[in-house]
């Protein structure tokens, strides 16, 4: 699928090396979710040329619920979702998808509503308004992560959206419904899977959805 629109691609061929969208042109293209577990998270390990970003530890009775990526077998996996899933502060379930990209890939704004490939105007000069620790290979000290809330299409009304930037990709924070916003309020650290050493004893829940929308 296109990472910008869900829309089918035309395969490369005699005439052209890319995958195309018919609305959007060359894109990298989407590939279809993977399921929770370890032969999933590890075929995204394989492929990963940006981060694989999750909260650790996960918030109390919450799981990891899928993976996604965007790339080809030339390109690798030039951006990466993974979803979480568990309940939230104020009622019922809820998700939290953390997209790593690089610019010009479309997937975080894609699942934000938003019409570029990038967060735009969503920074606007304005102080962020919220401040995420991540740590992984390029930051094995840990660091803080400005992170800016996004105005989300109409369309996308049933979701809180932020965006920063971390080791040179966009990262993107998309949570269900709208009112879980305030889990990322919360002290969120986030790891990138791709540490060396790493063998967190990650728990799997259910297929999200979210991935396939």
């Amino acid at each position: 699928m296109c990472p910008r629109c869900a829309g089918p691609l035309r395969e490369p061929g005699l005439w052209s090396s890319d995958w195309t969208c018919g609305v959007h042109g060359a894109v990298l293209p989407r590939q279809p979710s993977k399921r929770p577990g370890p032969d999933g998270l590890g075929a995204v390990l394989r492929d990963a040329r940006v981060p694989v970003w999750t909260p650790w530890p996960l918030p109390p009775a919450w799981l990891v619920t899928g993976f996604t990526t965007v790339g080809d077998d030339r390109s690798g996996a030039r951006a990466t979702a993974v979803a979480v899933s568990g309940p939230g502060l104020l009622r019922g379930p809820a998700d939290m998808m953390l997209i790593a990209e690089e610019p010009g890939i479309g997937l975080g704004a894609y699942y934000a509503g938003l019409e570029g490939s990038d967060p735009g105007e969503a920074f606007n000069g304005s102080p962020p308004h919220v401040k995420l620790d991540v740590s992984g290979p390029a930051a094995t000290c840990g660091r803080s992560v400005p992170m800016w809330a996004v105005r989300t299409g109409p369309d996308r009304a049933d979701r809180a959206v932020f965006v920063g930037e971390a080791m040179g990709n966009w990262l993107w924070a998309v949570l269900w419904p709208a009112d879980a916003g305030v889990l990322i309020l919360e002290s969120q650290n986030l790891l990138d899977l791709r540490e060396p050493g790493m063998e967190l004893d990650l728990p799997y829940g259910a297929h999200s959805p979210r991935l396939d929308e």
